[in-house]
């Protein structure tokens, strides 16, 4: 059965019953030792011996077996990518020493046997999906070594937990290749994640080619980068997205895509402003990050077009599921408009959260005659909702409950969890995106069941989705760093039984599934090992405590200038070191390397200096790791600083002898909608024309100790240094910019502190 057909079938039934098929029977064990796959099989069955896949090894399958030709000609190539092993394909009688594919009847969708023995290795399933799926889990245990290698005798029954197991991508606020976005279904089926979420329209973008409505790409695909003259986007043409579907399906990933409305809608509503319930001009495609006022209206027209834009996409993308968005739809200009006013009062609709039930209940209507089923943010959770519409709870779990109880399927995918625009850690290896830290652990720990629920309520959850918004992540190196390896954990929620998840298990599986990432030239995230060294420094030594954030593995270290190896010094306790040289740190897991190499230079230089990243924000209002757009990504400083109130603190700074302060600062453009609350920024306190760093002691309310004009012009500029005055014992520095306007925001990339 075709993913497609399996989520059509399946979908009002997405919590599988694991019947006695995965009832653990004695001796049956689930370890990571024999079983080292992510996600974890539901039941491993140990048993004696090991079976051998050498590059004599053959590959068999029954003649006129199309599903399993498929899913040995994957294994096939997956094996030659990653360990160099070219096996042969065969059809017909089964000898020993063979791998062997076959459909039988009798499993359920997306289930799979998978049997090794000294002997052989049998993958049976009655669908493609469950031979692909037995598939992948051979090459992950074959892959754990390289080349010719010996896998311990077993026997695995599997089949997912839940039917939906997704990922959203957005490539509306930044465009990724079609090559980029193969690749992400190739390590999506990796892990057995089967839904692709494709948030392809947005203010910042529409990426999809409508044949009807051309300038929807001719001008809605392209914008003016902030603060900069660049023209920047892409679309991906009806042919593009048809070959990347027929990827997906050779995958088992069902793509879903998402075409936003009624609010997100600005570059839409520059394409064809007619459509807009804006009064004036057409609004440019916008280059702001955030909540924008935008909508649709609410005329016969509108409509027209936007089933027009449908059918295309329901040509396009064959699933049974069309996602509509739905959220954040500001009513401001539903309110301001004349025209969409007497709309509602022919509707005779007074309240305009109704309106917005009218227009989803009217683009529902239209989609269920093309026989497609409606899916939304849960702001589309209103009265009159259709009962075949799907709820994709964001805004925590609330919306999953609800509609579970209402009767209408529904995706747990709750915000910041499963928000994977969150940083993994608070490490200066992370790359620009919201600060608040969503951690592996963060991922792993979430429980997509509520007790609460009925067990007919419970069959409305259909499984668990992330989303990979792409605001502040501008490549798609970056893309792969925020999802890989928290897709992995994600997948694990939506295939493995909660009973059977461990989290220490589930790094010690992790290790060689990074190494997989690597051989394939992913740019996988290693925050959850990556060292943490923090410096206490008490004259005439240095203080180094190193972690990591997973608290697993062995930290090695080196102070001669090399790189640790699995033979250097364990790390057991804080290290005492003599000022100058370089510490360097890595984890290893196994024996083998989990994290790269943290360096830390030990200079008074280098311990006086301290990025922005390092300090304290006075505040966390909006909290964001940014960088210039005026750059190439990775050619300037990336900044952690709130928009809302551009404000650090260095704390324990000793100033018995006072000290000298430099600093090094930027302006970057305010492109951010925020609504009311940026008349609430603190701006118009300027001494000089483009305002002042100003340094204050132990808070930030009282009269500065120091004030530093700031300089015209545009990028980084390190100021010139000024006095601090002596002060008996350590205090908190207070780092905040008095400024005439709230754009440009002026942020810190450095500070140092010198005695």
């Amino acid at each position: 059965m075709s993913g497609e057909a399996f989520m059509a079938r399946n979908g009002s039934a997405a919590l599988l019953v694991l019947s006695s098929m995965l009832a653990l029977p004695a001796g049956a064990t689930s370890t990571p030792a024999l079983c080292p796959v992510i996600p974890l099989p539901n039941q491993v069955m140990a048993a004696e011996g090991a079976f051998a896949i050498r590059a004599a090894t053959v590959v068999r399958i029954n003649p006129g077996d199309s599903a399993a030709s498929a899913a040995a000609h994957y294994l096939i190539d997956q094996l030659a990518r990653s360990g160099g092993l070219k096996l042969a394909l065969r059809s017909g009688a089964t000898p020993d020493g063979a791998i062997t594919f076959e459909t039988r009847p009798g499993l359920a969708a997306e289930a799979y046997r998978l049997q090794i023995s000294p002997r052989r290795a049998l993958i049976t399933a009655s669908t493609a999906a469950g031979l692909f799926y037995g598939a992948v889990t051979l090459w992950q245990l074959a892959s754990a070594g390289s080349g010719a290698v010996d896998i311990p005798a077993q026997d695995i029954h599997d089949a997912p937990l839940y039917a939906w197991r997704g990922l959203m991508l957005d490539s509306s606020r930044h465009f990724q290749s079609p090559m980029f976005v193969r690749g992400m279904i190739d390590w999506m089926a990796w892990h057995k994640l089967n839904v692709l979420h494709w948030h392809l329209t947005d203010d910042q973008g529409w990426r999809l080619q409508i044949r009807r409505y051309p300038r929807l790409t001719d001008i809605g695909a392209w914008r003016t980068e902030a603060g900069t003259s660049t023209r920047y986007g892409g679309f991906y043409t009806q042919d593009d997205v048809r070959a990347i579907v027929a990827y997906a399906r050779t995958r088992h990933v069902l793509i879903v895509p998402e075409i936003d409305m009624p609010g997100h809608a600005q570059a839409a509503i520059a394409a064809y402003p007619m459509y807009g319930a804006h009064v004036g001009p057409a609004p440019p495609v916008s280059s702001n990050w955030g909540v924008h006022e935008y909508l649709f209206n609410l005329e016969p027209a509108t409509f027209r077009f936007l089933d027009d834009v449908l059918d295309e996409v329901i040509a396009l993308f064959p699933s049974p599921y069309i996602h509509i968005g739905g959220d954040e739809a500001v009513k401001s200009q539903w309110k301001a408009s004349a025209a969409v006013q007497a709309r509602a009062r022919a509707l005779g609709i007074s309240d305009p959260s109704r309106l917005q039930a009218y227009f989803t209940q009217r683009i529902a209507r239209h989609l269920a005659r093309r026989g497609r089923r409606m899916v939304g943010w849960d702001e589309v959770l209103e009265p009159g909702l259709r009962e075949d519409a799907v709820v994709m709870s964001w805004r925590g779990t609330r919306g999953a409950h609800t509609a579970a109880i209402a009767g209408n399927d529904t995706v747990l995918t709750p915000w910041p969890t499963l928000y994977f625009d969150n940083q993994q850690s608070a490490l200066g290896i992370e790359p620009p995106g919201r600060m608040q830290v969503v951690s592996l652990k963060d991922v792993y720990s979430f429980e997509p069941r509520d007790r609460t629920l009925t067990p007919a309520e419970r069959r409305h959850v259909l499984g668990v989705q992330a989303n990979l918004w792409s605001e502040h992540i501008r490549t798609e190196a970056r893309m792969q760093w925020m999802a890989l390896p928290r897709a992995a954990a994600v997948a694990e929620l939506g295939w493995t039984r909660p009973q059977a998840r461990h989290w220490e298990q589930f790094l010690q599986r992790l290790a060689p599934e990074l190494a997989r990432y690597r051989v394939f030239g992913f740019q996988a995230a290693d925050s959850v090992f990556a060292v943490d060294a923090q410096v206490s420094a008490q004259s005439p030594t240095l203080t180094m405590t190193l972690s990591n954030q997973g608290g697993f593995g062995d930290i090695r270290f080196t102070t001669d200038g090399s790189d640790p190896s699995v033979h250097s010094p364990l790390y057991q306790s804080p290290l005492q070191l003599t000022p100058g040289g370089e510490l360097r740190a890595a984890t290893f897991v196994a024996g083998q390397p989990a994290s790269t190499v943290l360096r830390r230079r030990l200079d008074a230089a280098s311990l006086a200096h301290r990025t922005s990243r390092e300090l304290d924000l006075c505040t966390q209002g909006v909290a964001l790791l940014l960088e210039s757009a005026a750059l190439a990504p990775g050619e300037g400083a990336i900044f952690a600083l709130d928009i809302m109130n551009p404000c650090w603190i260095e704390r324990g700074v000793a100033l018995a002898h006072g000290a000298k302060l430099t600093a090094a600062v930027a302006p970057l453009p305010f492109n951010f909608e925020v609504g009311a609350e940026k008349d609430k920024i603190k701006v118009g306190d300027a001494r000089t024309a483009l305002g002042e760093l100003e340094v204050r002691l132990d808070g930030c309310e009282g009269a500065p100790v120091a004030s530093i004009p700031l300089p015209s012009g545009a990028g980084e500029r390190v100021l010139p240094p000024v006095d601090l005055p002596a002060r008996a014992g350590r205090h908190d520095l207070c780092l905040r910019f008095a400024r005439p306007a709230v754009d440009p925001i002026w942020a810190l990339d450095w500070v140092e502190i010198a005695p």
